[in-house]
């Protein structure tokens, strides 16, 4: 089931349309999108781009000037485009729409990073959505953390960067599907809404073709304390990222 298209502005000057009801823009695209280190002369891929929101900070930002957006759902697809164009990145953002699990064969070994933030439920787990959009955002619908895995590490050259963000409550399957695609985990963060709460995501970069060993960095807190879930309580960290679009020096390889 599908519903009409919306349009709203969000960071950078960007103004987006998506289906009314999908998943909308949160916090977890805004960090994976400040996440990924600046590499103006890499090839660059999303997987499961939705409405081509990271894809579209990344270049709004000057970060990546190269990025092919794999969605696998037609009409999402669409609206990724229609927002490429609609915000002058057509030069930079290529959508295509594809199953990542089926990507041809001459995308293989062409990519120095790959990007995404992918469903993090299994279908048999929880209640699917009605939403189309919203069910693949959620569930493992069109494939499964390990298919995201190996789908990456085919795309990568040696040496070649897979980021991502995902839920910790699932971060050993994550990492046993990363390790088994050659792809070694060589930085981890994981994000919490207040120092008084568990984490709530993890962010990690893994390099294909790596040696053993990971930098875990100190812990991102979102919200100085639960008086308040705004962007007024945002600890110093956030408001960096905010106000950056990039993690600081902390949060970086040493």
């Amino acid at each position: 089931m599908s519903l009409p298209e919306k349009q709203e502005k969000i960071n950078d000057g960007l103004s987006i349309y998506q289906n009314e009801g999908s998943l909308a823009f949160g916090t977890d695209a805004y960090l994976l999108s400040a996440y990924i280190k600046r590499q103006t002369k890499s090839k660059a891929a999303e997987f499961g781009a939705g409405s081509g929101v990271i894809s579209l900070l990344l270049a709004a930002r000057g970060k990546l000037n190269n990025i092919t957006a794999f969605e696998i759902q037609e009409k999402i697809a669409a609206i990724a485009a229609k927002n490429v164009e609609a915000n002058g990145f057509s030069e930079k953002i290529n959508v295509i729409c594809s199953d990542i699990r089926d990507i041809p064969a001459e995308h293989n070994c062409a990519y120095d990073l790959v990007f995404s933030n992918p469903p993090y439920m299994r279908v048999d787990s929880g209640k699917i959505s009605e939403n189309d959009a919203d069910a693949a955002s959620r569930h493992e619908v069109f494939g499964t953390i390990e298919d995201f895995a190996a789908s990456a590490a085919k795309l990568l050259r040696h040496g070649g960067t897979f980021v991502l963000v995902y839920t910790p409550d699932r971060l050993p399957a994550l990492i046993s599907a990363l390790k088994n695609a050659r792809l070694e985990p060589k930085r981890l963060t994981l994000v919490y809404p207040t120092a008084q709460h568990v984490p709530c995501t993890v962010l990690v970069e893994a390099k294909k073709g790596a040696s053993d060993g990971i930098f875990i960095t100190r812990p991102l807190i979102i919200y100085k304390d639960r008086s308040s879930f705004s962007d007024d309580n945002y600890t110093d960290e956030m408001k960096y990222i905010y106000e950056h679009g990039d993690f600081n020096e902390f949060y970086k390889h040493p």
